[in-house]
Order: C-alpha cells, then sequence, then structure tokens
C-alpha cells in the first residue's frame, strides 16, 4: 500500500490493568466486550477512484479503520484486527492532482470475491461528467457485492454521484457537498437529495456531506460496528467533533443561473435586486406577465428551488454575509433583507442555516457584539 501506519505495541496486561493507546488511558475491564472479541474480521473495500479523487477520502478512512483495529487490538478488547481493509482499484495504480500523488491498490475489482463494506471517495468537481464515465466500471461491480452479499456501501462528499449511478439510492435519503447538490438533482431526480444531513444511513447505504464530512461518518461507522466508546476514542485521536448532524452553515446559495430560460433569469435578477422588499409569487408572475401556475412550473424546472425557496434563500445569504462582515445587529440585518416579524426570521433562518442568527454571528463575526438580546434568539 501506499501509506503506512505503525504503533508501538503495548505490553501485555492482565485483566484489571490499565493500556494506553497513544497516550489515551483505557480501562481494560470497562471497555472489553465479548461480542468484538468474537466477531470475525470486516472486510472493506475501499475504492481507489481514477481521474480527479480527493486523496484525504482515500487516505482518511484507511487511517482511521487502521487506528480502530490498533485501539481495538492494545485495549484488549480483540486479539486481531477487525478490519480487513483493501485499496481498491479499476487498475493497481492511480494517479492524483495530475500526479503530484499516487496510490499503489492492493487489489483491482477482479481479485475481490465477497466484501462486507465498499467506501466510496470524493470524485473532485473539476471534470465530474468524464470522471463518472473512467470510473463507470465500479457501478456493476457494487451492484454486484450488493446483490450476492449484501455489501454496505457509504459514500463520500461528491462520491455520492458515484453511489447515484448505481441506483441504491433511488428513493432514498443521501448527502454530498452543498456545492453539487443542484447538479445532483438535474441528474438523479429519483434520489431524496438532503442539503442539511452529515451523514444519511438507509438499508446499509449510507453518505456523508461535504469535504472532510467523511470524518464524521467514518465515526458513524465505528460506533455502529464497534460501540460508542470505542467511536469516542477515535473522536478524541483524530480530535474530530462528535455528533455533527448539520452542514448548513458552510453552505454558500449562489443562485442557480446554469439554464437557459432567459425570463426566469431576468425574474432571479430582480430578487437579487430587492432583497429588502416584500416578494410574493403573485407579484413575480404578474410583474412578468406569466400564469401563477406557468410561473412556479418554470421557475422550479430552471433552479430547482420554488420561487418562495430561492426568494428564501437569496435573503438569508445576504442576512449571512452581513453577519459576518458588519456589526449590525440582528434586527438591523432582519429589516434590511425584507423581514419584519422576528420569529418568522428566525426560523427560516435556522431552517436554511442550522444555526439561529445570533449564534450564526457569534461564531462567524469575531468582533461580534455580546449583548443582542440572547434570550430571543
Amino acid at each position: 500500500m501506499a501509506y503506512t501506519h505503525k504503533t508501538t505495541k503495548g505490553a501485555s496486561l492482565k485483566k484489571g490493568e490499565i493500556s494506553h493507546f497513544y497516550g489515551l488511558i483505557v480501562p481494560k475491564s470497562k471497555y472489553i466486550f465479548n461480542a468484538q472479541k468474537s466477531n470475525p474480521m470486516k472486510h472493506v473495500s475501499i475504492l481507489v477512484p481514477k481521474g480527479n479523487a480527493i486523496l484525504s477520502s482515500v487516505v482518511g478512512p484507511f487511517k482511521v479503520l487502521k487506528a480502530v483495529n490498533q485501539f481495538l487490538i492494545q485495549s484488549g478488547i480483540r486479539q486481531n484486527a477487525y478490519y480487513d481493509i483493501h485499496l481498491v482499484g479499476i487498475e493497481n495504480d492511480s494517479s492524483l492532482y495530475d500526479g503530484a500523488f499516487s496510490i499503489h491498490c492492493d487489489s483491482v475489482l477482479a481479485d475481490i470475491k465477497k466484501t462486507d463494506l465498499i467506501l466510496i471517495p470524493a470524485l473532485r468537481p473539476d471534470d465530474l461528467e468524464s470522471d463518472l464515465r473512467k470510473n463507470s466500471p465500479f457501478v456493476p461491480w457494487i451492484l454486484e457485492k450488493r446483490a450476492k452479499y449484501n455489501a454496505e456501501v457509504a459514500s463520500m462528499c461528491l462520491g455520492a454521484f458515484v453511489l447515484a449511478q448505481t441506483g441504491l439510492v433511488d428513493g432514498k435519503t443521501c448527502a454530498t457537498h452543498w456545492a453539487g447538490m443542484e447538479i445532483f438533482k438535474k441528474m438523479y431526480p429519483m434520489v431524496n437529495l438532503v442539503s442539511n444531513k452529515v451523514v444519511t444511513e438507509e438499508d446499509g447505504i449510507y453518505s456523508s456531506g461535504g469535504a472532510y464530512s467523511f470524518l464524521n461518518l467514518m465515526l458513524h461507522l465505528v460506533e455502529k460496528y464497534n460501540g460508542r466508546a470505542v467511536a469516542i476514542y477515535i473522536s478524541k485521536f483524530f480530535e474530530i467533533e462528535f455528533d455533527r448532524d448539520n452542514q448548513n452553515q458552510f453552505a454558500i446559495f449562489q443562485g442557480q443561473k446554469d439554464h437557459q430560460d432567459e425570463v426566469i433569469k431576468q425574474v432571479q435578477q430582480y430578487i437579487e435586486g430587492n432583497l429588502s422588499r416584500k416578494i410574493s409569487v403573485e407579484q413575480l408572475a404578474d410583474t412578468f406577465a406569466i400564469s401563477r401556475r406557468n410561473f412556479v412550473r418554470r421557475f422550479k424546472k430552471a433552479t430547482q428551488n420554488t420561487p418562495l425557496e430561492y426568494i428564501q434563500r437569496v435573503k438569508i445569504e445576504a442576512a449571512k454575509r452581513s453577519f459576518e462582515a458588519t456589526q449590525q445587529n440582528v434586527n438591523e440585518v432582519m429589516y434590511q433583507v425584507g423581514y419584519l416579524d422576528q420569529k418568522a426570521f428566525r426560523n427560516i433562518f435556522k431552517k436554511y442555516v442550522g444555526l439561529s442568527p445570533l449564534a450564526y454571528k457569534s461564531k462567524y463575526n469575531r468582533k461580534a457584539v455580546n449583548y443582542q438580546r440572547p434570550a430571543a434568539w
């Protein structure tokens, strides 16, 4: 393998003594679980995509699962490794980032007869459709392992596109990077794409949100297979925030204008240019001389949002920028983006951001004042 992970071996201890794992003190009598001792090894296939794969989403899961193996052995929970980890590629070697990095796979698809868990790393967005074609051999392979052995499948970030190609998430929930959501909706309308979730799980199919959210997915899997105590230790070792479940605060709404409906583009510009006004769907339809029903249909087809959703998201994105960059208080920002009701503004803000207005300002504006009515917000 291209990546190696070494640690010193702990001395053998009697039951009840204390074991050390990378400086973590582990009371053996508390964390020995008979079920884990008897569980067979779990075969894990970390796929290594061709083209523009994200290196960290290959190496990261490898490191986490290796660390779990070492923890289980050194703490006395198991005598051998729990995860049998393999880097599986279409070819033996993959070159990433224009040759800056390379990964040597220990297996190619034909070498793996049976596997328990398939991890699909993220693809870079540079040339997504081309990369999906290059990695199409993974699709029938995943489906075969799922059908024959009920293998579980987990995607990371934009790896959700490969997962969606299999059809395994049709009618199921799925997460991906917020920047890829609109094109995902267009390509895979049968999938229930969730914008806020960091991790999804349904019928042995998992997905994670954007970028390093895959670390939260790995904690989720470790907790499921090895228990919460092990997952907590791993979260502390890798310094991963535990139980993070919402990624909306990281999303940046850019307005979906990658379509050919020029009238709808004019509507979008009108909305974005009138942030302080209260705009209704009926008003927009009348202004642009389109029947309400036809207007809503065309707008949703072009932008993947209803007109009301688009109005709300544009206003909330503007509010976020004000909270980040100015010293305006919550009420001032609320009025600036066309809201008069504090409760309505707070609820809509939290719906799209996952945080209250005051919590968002406190987190992203270093100079945020502390006297802004915390009980109300």
